[in-house]
């Protein structure tokens, strides 16, 4: 079974790195650290989005930073290594696991405990669970989740809890006295001023749990 490599799982959006190319702001990042990069361009093509990936996987892997592609697994498997993360609407767990296979990591949104549970139960290897602070990208998802909630699921669920929604390195460091294995972030790193000191910041924070 294939395990997370970093605490620190970066989800991408182009439209929100203040107008820098993402490709030139994902290598400032693997100037400070690796975390798992979750490629999630919604907006391409296929052909468009595995351009993309080819960039990202190839500044990435020398630096042992593992790539996830978002939701789309055609898109995944012609990369070499490449996991999958789902939507909480995606494929089901168990079709998307078959097509992958064992090795490639697998993981998947979710909105709620008896989600997280849900997803364990159906061979994910790991779960973002959020949103957990208020924030203005997952209000579709409904109200934030709260610390509570992540330290039931985390007593539930032995795969790792990774929390999103309002994180900050301040919140990074609640979620993992929490219990969360770790965190993802969007705008905490993509829309950085000083990109190098927030990624900096948010390993300190993943890192430590005191």
């Amino acid at each position: 079974m294939p395990k997370l490599e970093s605490r620190l799982l970066l989800v991408t959006d182009r439209h929100q790195t203040n107008g820098r190319p993402l490709v030139s702001l994902l290598k400032r990042v693997l100037t400070v650290g690796a975390p798992v990069i979750q490629l999630r361009e919604r907006d391409l093509s296929a052909r468009d989005l595995l351009a993309l990936a080819f960039e990202v996987q190839k500044a990435a892997a020398p630096c042992g930073s593992r790539l996830v592609i978002n939701d789309r697994v055609d898109v995944a498997l012609a990369l070499a290594g490449a996991g999958v993360h789902l939507r909480s609407n995606s494929l089901p767990l168990s079709v998307a696991r078959r097509l992958v296979g064992e090795q490639r990591l697998l993981g998947v949104s979710a909105h709620s405990v008896a989600e997280a549970v849900q997803a364990e139960s159906q061979g994910a290897d790991y779960v973002v669970l959020g949103p957990v602070y208020d924030t203005p990208s997952k209000q579709a998802y409904g109200p934030p989740l709260g610390l509570q909630q992540v330290e039931e699921a985390c007593r539930l669920v032995r795969i790792p809890i990774i929390g999103i929604g309002g994180v900050t390195a301040a919140r990074a460091r609640e979620l993992r006295r929490a219990g969360a294995y770790g965190v993802a972030v969007i705008t905490a790193i993509c829309g950085a001023a000083d990109v190098e000191a927030a990624v900096h910041a948010m390993f300190d924070a993943v890192t430590s749990s005191s």
